[in-house]
């Protein structure tokens, strides 16, 4: 949390990344969103589910990896979350190679 140049308190979103450093989405309370604000994923703990259910992968250092964990099963789809926006844009990080493949876009695909 934070407070703006009006005095407004404002929640401070965790941003995640690709393999190469770019932003590709943040996470808002126990949902992912991609960077124009949509819901795309679920996150129970560090494992991460498409918004309809099936696992993905895991939460690992600001990334969505495979950590080659099996299948952890389908948590079903959750209520809408709704659309938060556009976070803003914050500044590709750098790669860091963090010895797992980034499975984001899984999130994306149907």
């Amino acid at each position: 949390m934070f407070q703006d140049s009006k005095g407004i308190v404002r929640a401070m979103h965790t941003f995640l990344y690709d393999a190469k450093g770019s932003p590709v989405g943040f996470v808002r309370g126990s949902f992912i969103h991609d960077m124009q604000g949509n819901a795309v994923g679920q996150l129970r703990g560090t494992h991460v589910h498409k918004l309809h259910g099936p696992y993905v992968g895991e939460l690992h250092n600001g990334m969505v990896v495979n950590k080659h964990l099996g299948d952890l099963g389908n948590i079903g789809h959750p209520r809408n979350p709704g659309n938060p926006g556009h976070p803003g844009n914050p500044a590709n990080r750098g790669v860091i190679d963090r010895g797992y493949p980034d499975v984001f876009h899984e999130l994306l695909s149907q």
